[in-house]
């Protein structure tokens, strides 16, 4: 018998679901990425593209629209979403890129096949005792010397929304402290050698201190 999918899963594949084409209108052509977040976002780019380790994927990529970011730079870059609508979206803004639909905590890719990861606020709905099986997906799929780079709100309590565009939605959103998250990285192998804190943007579209991470896998040693 096949096991029953968690809550965490079927909720946010439906939430997503149901806001796909409302997220879409209000973010996919004009993605919303502050000043400091697109140096990092670019130093990821620049960084995988010198290192030429492979393609990269964009986990929780919603309607694209930082996958074609990526592809802008010059990378082979592709989307994995694990809502279906969220995914037709993107293929239908952007027929030249590949998506798919998947989980990040069991990924459809091979072992090492990935030059860099993008998680761009896609583990925030991941309750915590999920996210070791996220990491060592991410470890897994991720070449050695591979390149990740993750974004999250960093908060102090959990928050969970009811309503988004007006549409009824059963999201929750894991607090996490950028501490939190660097050491899951650590024991899952994936060292953080970059971080970045910022304060809330003063345009008011955010609440809450916003924390960028670039993690590394670290490359095979040599053998003798």
């Amino acid at each position: 018998m096949t096991p029953a999918e968690p809550d965490f899963l079927s909720n946010t594949r439906a939430s997503y679901d149901a806001i796909a084409a409302d997220y879409t209108a209000r973010f996919g052509d004009a993605p919303d990425i502050k000043p400091l977040d697109r140096a990092v976002f670019s130093t990821f780019a620049e960084t995988v593209a010198a290192a030429g380790l492979g393609p990269v994927a964009d986990l929780g990529c919603g309607p694209g629209r930082l996958t074609v970011r990526l592809r802008d730079h010059g990378l082979d870059a592709f989307g994995i979403d694990l809502s279906p609508q969220m995914i037709a979206q993107a293929r239908q803004a952007h027929p030249g890129l590949r998506f798919e639909v998947g989980s990040i905590t069991d990924l459809d890719l091979p072992d090492d096949s990935v030059g860099g990861i993008l998680a761009w606020y896609s583990l925030i709905h991941l309750p915590d005792e999920q996210l070791p099986q996220a990491l060592a997906e991410f470890h897994r799929v991720l070449a050695p010397g591979g390149e990740l780079l993750t974004a999250f709100q960093v908060r102090d309590r959990p928050h969970r929304r009811d309503e988004l565009f007006g549409r009824p939605v059963s999201l929750d959103y894991y607090s996490r402290t950028p501490e939190f998250v660097i050491a899951a990285f650590a024991t899952a192998g994936l060292p953080v050698h970059t971080r970045l804190v910022r304060a809330p943007a003063a345009d008011g579209t955010e609440l809450v201190p916003q924390a960028l991470l670039l993690a590394r896998k670290p490359a095979e040693t040599p053998k003798a």
